[in-house]
């Protein structure tokens, strides 16, 4: 089961990154003879294991492809970041680039001040001569831990916990749930919000307070504090993360998680930065670029789940199907999706505001 896994893994994996290297190594070499430096503003830290570190990873990874310094600035206040751009460009680097959201007033202002640096915003809207914003459709992944969590879960009561109320929170809690319920339609999902991405105490009470309420063996997460990994190993809870593959960290409850491969998408769009073909645009990228995927399943994972997991990948990288593609219902019994239509892309990163069938928000008492 696992080998059959970890082999179609391995081969989609090899077909993206067969593209990539094709692509670079046709391009002009001679633009990774002088090294480039770049500048990385994160709000968090490159070791955090979670979001941050996420970029870090991919960036490292791009560094030595294409022959970058990179210096980072971690766990950045908002009003700190003009005077660190005017650093960065003082100090000579030609690429600069965000990973928050919050970042953005700030950083379309310096894309305007300084038409000559390249801005990448991760997270962000909108797009410039020299400003691209980029983010990666995790509800596919989403989609698929969702199935894992929907067979593994035995009480049917599976904990998800998660930062905000907004599009990008909601698209994932409702692609997970129709995971879920695609495998196991007597199986809910019961949100509690921690209204904070980073705060390890608000993670912290969302989880206990879930875990207290319902009889959940299986926890999902979208903050980028790994407080509720921590307890749900420490209380013996099946949990799927989020951001990078934390296996090691938690070998006992573990079972995958929905992971970014940032170098999928900075090193092709860095080297258009080096070689002068940079056309500012805003990315939005699934699962066939490889810049969202799902970190291996651990053993913890029931026997032929893999099988299933690696059908629906296939299904997904062709774009055959996608995950809101109707009939869909939402928890209040109302039919949102018609049978043959989908949502639509806009409405998807703006406009998601209701759940899924299957979908509890846990009020707090």
């Amino acid at each position: 089961m696992r080998k059959i896994f970890i082999v179609a893994g391995i081969i989609v994996v090899a077909i993206i990154t067969g593209i990539f290297v094709i692509n670079i190594y046709e391009a002009e070499t001679e633009v990774t003879k002088e090294t480039t430096k770049v500048g990385v503003i994160l709000n968090g830290n490159v070791d955090d294991k979670s979001w941050s570190q996420s970029h870090y990873d991919g960036l490292e990874k791009t560094a030595k492809e294409l022959n970058l310094s990179v210096a980072y600035k971690e766990s950045v206040v908002v009003d700190d970041i003009p005077k660190m751009i005017d650093e960065f460009v003082e100090d000579g680097c030609k690429i600069i680039i965000a990973n928050s959201f919050e970042f953005g007033e700030y950083i379309n202002a310096a894309a305007e001040k300084y038409p000559e640096i390249y801005f990448l915003h991760a997270t962000g809207v909108g797009q410039g001569k020299n400003l691209s914003t980029y983010f990666g459709r995790m509800y596919q992944i989403r989609y698929l831990s969702g199935i894992v969590a929907g067979l593994q879960t035995k009480t049917n009561e599976i904990g998800y916990v998660a930062a905000f109320p907004i599009s990008e929170v909601n698209r994932g809690i409702n692609a997970f749930t129709l995971g879920v319920r695609s495998v196991n339609g007597d199986a809910k999902v019961y949100v509690s919000w921690t209204n904070s991405w980073n705060s390890d105490e608000a993670a912290e009470e969302a989880t206990n307070e879930l875990l207290a309420r319902h009889n959940i063996d299986v926890l999902a997460m979208h903050t980028d504090s790994v407080e509720p990994l921590k307890i749900a190993e420490e209380k013996k809870v099946m949990s799927i993360g989020y951001n990078v593959d934390n296996s090691e960290e938690y070998p006992d409850t573990y079972l995958t998680a929905a992971i970014w491969d940032w170098e999928n998408f900075y090193t092709p769009n860095i080297l258009k930065c080096l070689q002068g073909k940079f056309v500012g645009n805003h990315y939005w990228e699934g699962v066939e670029t490889g810049i969202v995927s799902m970190a291996p399943l651990t053993e913890k994972v029931e026997d032929g789940v893999a099988e299933i997991v690696v059908q629906e990948m296939a299904k997904l990288s062709r774009g055959t199907f996608d995950v809101f593609y109707g009939p869909i219902y939402d928890n209040e019994g109302n039919i949102r999706v018609q049978e043959g239509e989908s949502i639509t892309d806009y409405v998807m990163l703006n406009e998601f505001e209701w759940y899924v069938e299957g979908v509890v928000i846990d009020e707090k008492q």
